[in-house]
């Protein structure tokens, strides 16, 4: 019997306590001091409020931490999470599927969002203004459109190549942060 790392499965209690180490709240983060402030803001508005957090935008070079805020607004909303990547939305049936099975409230959570293909953005732009999705159904002359009303959610895209986003996408972030690299005073923490 070979061990479950050869055979390429994932350790059930080394990620358990690789969960353990990640933070859950903002207050747990270290680093990135502007980001979350502005961030817990913005949370505590929408909660008092009782609405969604407004579209998020997280970019910076790799490893700073956009994933794990993602993970965190999240928890700070109290709503579940849905994970995704940019590269995986091949079709815009793959992002309609994801979109119509979201619980009201949730983080949609697009890692790499700059590979986001165009027409996958483009089914994307009315369900992050509107909340609804406009499907085609059928072809050619009997074809019509149908509009389905999506719950509201919250976005939180993140990428490393914000400039790559096409600008119709970007304007419908309303919340933009820019991670920067860890001085050593936090490093040391």
């Amino acid at each position: 019997m070979t061990e479950p790392l050869l055979r390429g499965e994932k350790d059930p209690q080394e990620a358990s306590f690789e969960e353990s180490l990640r933070p859950r709240r903002l207050s747990e983060y270290i680093g990135q001091e502007k980001v979350t402030a502005n961030l817990a803001v913005f949370i505590q508005a929408a909660l008092a409020r009782g609405e969604s957090l407004d579209h998020v935008l997280l970019f910076g070079p790799p490893g700073l931490g956009k994933t794990t805020l993602a993970h965190i607004v999240a928890h700070e909303l109290g709503v579940p999470i849905q994970v995704t990547s940019g590269p995986v939305l091949e079709r815009a049936g793959d992002l309609a599927a994801i979109l119509t099975n979201l619980q009201p409230g949730s983080v949609l959570f697009v890692d790499e969002i700059h590979r986001i293909p165009a027409q996958v953005a483009e089914v994307l732009y009315p369900a992050l203004e509107d909340f609804c999705l406009d499907l085609v159904v059928g072809s050619g002359p009997g074809a019509r459109t149908m509009r389905l009303q999506l719950p509201r959610f919250t976005l939180v895209g993140a990428t490393t190549r914000p400039g790559l986003l096409p600008p119709p996408l970007r304007d419908r972030f309303g919340i933009v942060h820019r991670l920067d690299f860890y001085q050593p005073p936090a490093l040391a923490r």
